[in-house]
């Protein structure tokens, strides 16, 4: 049996080397298949916009791809912990760095090793490469030599110049300083800090921290001699600078009597826990050393239980992470084209990270880290690096920083719109959710929640209340609803709880029942059944919308999908000039919205079952401002195979395009015909979608529509709407068992929307 040591750093050499070896490529983002397209890239196409940046070097930004490509620069003596391993040694780590800035921030890198440790020919080189790029990732060089480069190149050049080594952590470790303070209640100006650790990281966060309040006085830096003192020999300037004036002290232990915060970019466990119990109140202790900090966790957090502690490790709470940082500051730096990153600009990243932990955790974070709530306190003084809020809050405020001080050569003016295009760059582009999120403030409705005990039901309740989208009614035991609440923190004010089962709603089930009695009575209820299903809360709730007291009604996490769809049919009813109803999910693409169906109802849809769907489909798409172009898509194309599944299909095309023949529909076909018009028109030049990019998919049946959202939304290949119920008489909305509070009010959303439209369409007649 291989020990698990070996099998590690064999998995890791296996990733580096299997399929494409590295972990960057270079993609061409123009077209590139014809003739033509080749002569505008080269030539002699390609010599107009050279002739054009001759004239006017800053126009390099709108021809070329400068303004979103930073080079990570390394001579390999300082990596990671490996030390001085050599500039090619060192690729593997610069092309993880690239990696990073694309995931995060969507900019490109191309990672550049110099082998060179002559700091002045090193900045020769790099200044002579630097047209090339917007910015400058300097990355894994050794103190005292970093220092130098740093400042030089920042002096000389006018493009943005980082090295991360020094400022990232100090900028992650500086908005953990803040709120860890605030939890701690203290006033920093009072504090006492130990640096242990006289490198880069540690020279630059001392700095930063002295900018945020931090006094020079009350500063101690410990490197692997002792403690930092003046009247010590042959001090470099960058030590000099924090040396202490305190003869009292000459070790680490001595240091640590009585601070405030501690503060390690040094080595593994040279911090005890006796140390740890020398410090004042509620001390701040963060362990930076990797792969191993210089005080276990276990032992930490051993030590007292006052103690707030921070690591640079993934596996427990806290990580100063320099992710957090760097992509978004140079986002913001080169959608200013700043000629530098200055120390406003990193202040300004400082704050608003900072400012983001205090904010509510989005449903996506919990779920990626496997937490039920996260929530600002002593284990969650930092945001995750998964947070997708970072690149709009770290970038823009970076970005007005840069405005501000006077570095920014482009202005930006409408922040809504950079926000969008942000998130449009990183995949986040919900366009579609926040204008059914403004249109349903526009009109707000009473909207009834079912299994109101639920915690994320509860949640969504509250979250849509705040949103101003809805009125909520949450149907439940009363003690049960503020149990939860208070357990998880929630604000009741504003929503009404009604509790159906109680004695005092007795008049109100068996009007209710009466009702039910009579609509349903050639269906085979009776009084007795009907006040009986009133004491189920999707029968109370929808008898509530059908009733005229509330406007939709939302279901389903802790319910049947066919137990609450039978009910449903019976209470509310289908829609004049349909046998059906279904339910469509939304997903948000990169490449736009796509709709598919059916995701929730039919099981196993007949060919008029296909059918309504599909007219279903096409009004919903419609409804949501967008013009159908439809694909019904099963596992052959066009009549290959003449029985089953393509054979309903096939008919169901046919009666669609005979009745609606201005409808761009067309099918049966395979999914990757439906989405790859290159490839469906070469294929079936006959086909009625030429040209066209499909946004609407209707499925041959439940199992592969329900399959393939659910698939596409696990791989974050989409952001998933829904499932959104297309066919009731009425606002009767489902959510899947498995749904998150955001997926519940973005189904909300939908539900005001729906009931604000049919009260429209009511008046009308």
């Amino acid at each position: 049996m291989k020990d698990n040591k070996n099998s590690k750093e064999e998995a890791a050499l296996l990733y580096h080397k299997c399929g494409k070896p590295g972990k960057i490529e270079v993609v061409p983002t123009k077209p590139h298949t014809t003739q033509t397209d080749l002569s505008l890239a080269y030539t002699p196409g390609v010599a107009v916009p050279c002739l054009e940046i001759e004239k006017n070097p800053e126009t390099a930004y709108d021809y070329t791809a400068k303004g979103n490509l930073v080079a990570v620069i390394s001579n390999g003596t300082a990596v990671l912990g490996l030390g001085n391993i050599g500039a090619v040694a060192g690729k593997p780590v610069m092309e993880g760095k690239g990696l990073l800035f694309k995931i995060f921030a969507g900019i490109d890198v191309f990672d550049i090793e110099v082998n060179e440790n002559d700091p002045e020919k090193f900045i020769e080189t790099v200044k002579a490469i630097s047209p090339t790029f917007g910015g400058i990732n300097l990355e894994d060089i050794k103190a005292p030599e970093c220092f130098e480069i740093e400042r030089r190149l920042k002096a000389e050049l006018d493009i943005p110049v980082m090295h991360d080594d020094q400022h990232g952590t100090a900028i992650i470790s500086g908005a953990a300083l803040l709120n860890a303070l605030e939890i701690a209640g203290k006033n920093i100006g009072d504090c006492k800090l130990v640096v242990n650790g006289a490198g880069s990281a540690g020279s630059s966060c001392t700095r930063l921290y002295m900018e945020l309040g931090i006094k020079k006085e009350n500063v101690v830096m410990v490197d692997s001699k002792g403690v930092i003192r003046s009247d010590r020999v042959g001090l470099t300037p960058e030590k000099a600078e924090f040396a202490t004036d305190r003869r009292d002290i000459n070790t680490l232990a001595d240091a640590m009597k009585g601070a405030d915060i501690f503060l390690g970019v040094s080595v593994a466990d040279v911090l005890t826990e006796d140390m740890v119990r020398s410090m004042n109140n509620n001390p701040l202790v963060f362990a930076c050393a990797n792969p191993n900090p210089e005080i276990s966790y276990d032992k930490a957090m051993a030590s007292r239980p006052d103690i707030i502690f921070a690591t640079g490790r993934s596996d427990y709470p806290n990580q100063i992470n320099n992710v957090l940082g760097f992509p978004y500051i140079f986002r913001g730096a080169l959608d200013t084209r700043a000629t530098s990153i200055n120390e406003d600009m990193k202040l300004a990243a400082v704050y608003a990270i900072a400012d983001l932990a205090k904010q509510p955790v989005p449903d996506v974070v919990n779920a990626a880290y496997g937490m039920q709530k996260l929530h600002f306190g002593k284990e969650y003084i930092l945001p995750k690096p998964m947070d997708p809020r970072l690149i709009t809050k770290v970038s823009s405020a970076v970005a007005k920083a840069a405005m501000d001080s006077g570095v920014a050569r482009k202005n930006i003016t409408d922040w809504k719109a950079y926000e969008d295009s942000l998130n449009q760059l990183m995949g986040y582009d919900n366009k579609l959710v926040r204008r059914l999120y403004d249109m349903a403030k526009a009109e707000p409705k009473k909207v009834v929640f079912a299994e109101a005990t639920h915690v994320n039901m509860l949640k969504a309740a509250a979250q849509a209340l705040e949103e101003g989208i809805c009125y909520p009614i949450l149907l439940g035991n009363v003690d049960q609803i503020h149990r939860v609440a208070e357990e998880e923190g929630i604000s009741l004010e504003g929503m009404d709880i009604l509790h159906f089962r109680s004695e005092s709603n007795l008049s109100k089930r068996e009007e209710y029942a009466r009702k039910l009695a009579e609509k349903c009575a050639r269906e085979g209820y009776t009084y007795v059944d009907a006040i009986e299903k009133m004491y189920d809360a999707n029968y109370f709730g929808m008898m509530m919308v059908e009733s005229g007291e509330a406007d939709s009604f939302i279901t389903g996490i802790q319910s049947k999908y066919s137990e609450t769809c039978k009910i449903a049919k019976d209470v509310i009813g289908i829609r004049d000039g349909f046998k059906h109803f279904g339910a469509i999910n939304i997903l948000n693409t990169k490449k736009g919205s796509l709709y598919i169906a059916d995701t929730l109802i039919n099981r196993h849809p007949s060919t008029d079952t296909l059918v309504d769907v599909a007219r279903l489909t096409m009004d919903a798409v419609r409804f949501f401002a967008d013009e159908p172009v439809m694909a019904m898509v099963s596992y052959s194309s066009f009549g290959a195979d003449t029985e089953g599944s393509p054979l309903k299909v096939h008919e169901a095309v046919s009666i669609m395009q005979k009745e609606y023949p201005d409808l761009k529909i067309d099918g049966e076909m395979q999914v990757n015909y439906a989405l790859n018009k290159s490839l469906r028109d070469k294929t079936y030049p006959f086909n009625k979608l030429t040209g066209l990019d499909v946004n609407t998919l209707i499925f041959p049946n439940l199992s592969s529509a329900n399959t393939a959202y659910k698939m596409l939304s696990e791989m974050d290949v989409c952001e998933s709407i829904g499932p959104i119920q297309m066919g009731l008489k009425k606002p009767i909305h489902f959510t899947g068992n498995d749904c998150s509070v955001r997926d519940i009010v973005n189904v909300v959303a939908v539900a005001v929307i729906d009931a604000a439209v049919q009260n429209k369409m009511t008046k009308s007649k």
